[in-house]
């Protein structure tokens, strides 16, 4: 946020204004998914008082909301859809800047990993666009809903990007995919995957590894009972209680260029 000092006042870019309702409108890019049921809760218990100075900025003759959508509509919901409400109001910012400004905003505040994701996508942040470019190379979509293809888990994927770069997650994207198709797209499945990648990068012969997998009774399920049956006997975390889990699968009837127990590698590690 740019700030200049005049004499003993601080002055914020952004400024304070009376803003109408109904010139008000949303970027999807720039803003997170509106849900329904948080509208429907502050409407219920809306305190006016506690309501708190929304982040706007004017752009042409529209006023596109930056933080805030959610006390908005539930204003509109108890009946305020046409008055005006005082906003902190920026001016004349594209909607890149808009999405980077709601990034900073809340920085300070609880938001799903998800929606900040995408919002970084759109401002042009790079890791989350090289996250992202990665994702649809493969065929794939970050996204919420259970569309083909539509991968959710944002900060499992930003973590084995920071851990193996690109090629470590497009070649854990293929392996999940090729094997179980859409339901491979879990989180926990992506990150035990990432970490065998990482692992045994030279030794982890991706084709073997895609059929092995893929030959799993009961697909997908099989690989995280199996898991699942691991960390009860473990107590270590689900991701490398998958990776161990797909070690097992992956070294089954083999007797050439078997890999090494997770536990094992683990440990000589």
């Amino acid at each position: 946020m740019t700030t200049e000092s005049t004499g003993a006042h601080i002055v914020r870019e952004a400024r304070l204004e009376w803003v109408p309702i109904p010139a008000m409108a949303i970027a999807p890019l720039a803003q997170r998914e509106l849900k329904q049921y948080r509208v429907d809760k502050l409407a219920a218990n809306l305190d006016l008082e506690q309501l708190g100075t929304p982040t706007v900025n004017k752009r042409g003759v529209r006023y596109y909301i930056i933080d805030g959508q959610h006390r908005v509509e539930a204003l509109k919901k108890i009946g305020y859809g046409d008055q005006s409400i005082q906003c902190w109001m920026y001016e004349g910012l594209t909607e890149a800047q808009e999405a980077e400004k709601f990034l900073k905003l809340n920085d300070v505040l609880t938001v799903d990993a998800f929606p900040k994701f995408t919002v970084a996508v759109h401002a042009g942040r790079p890791e989350e666009t090289a996250v992202n470019n990665v994702v649809r190379k493969a065929g794939l979509h970050v996204g919420s809903t259970r569309q083909s293809g539509s991968v959710r888990a944002v900060a499992t994927l930003t973590r084995i990007y920071r851990q193996t770069g690109e090629e470590g997650l497009a070649r854990t994207l293929r392996i999940v995919h090729d094997s179980f198709g859409d339901a491979g797209l879990d989180a926990a499945v992506i990150a035990g995957v990432g970490l065998l990648c990482q692992r045994f990068n030279g030794s982890l012969d991706e084709e073997r590894a895609i059929s092995q997998f893929a030959s799993i009774k009961q697909g997908v399920n099989g690989l995280l009972q199996q898991a699942a049956i691991l960390k009860n006997q473990t107590g270590r975390q689900m991701p490398h209680c998958v990776a161990a889990a797909a070690i097992e699968f992956y070294n089954r009837g083999q007797r050439a260029k078997r890999l090494p127990s997770w536990w094992k590698a683990q440990e000589d590690n």
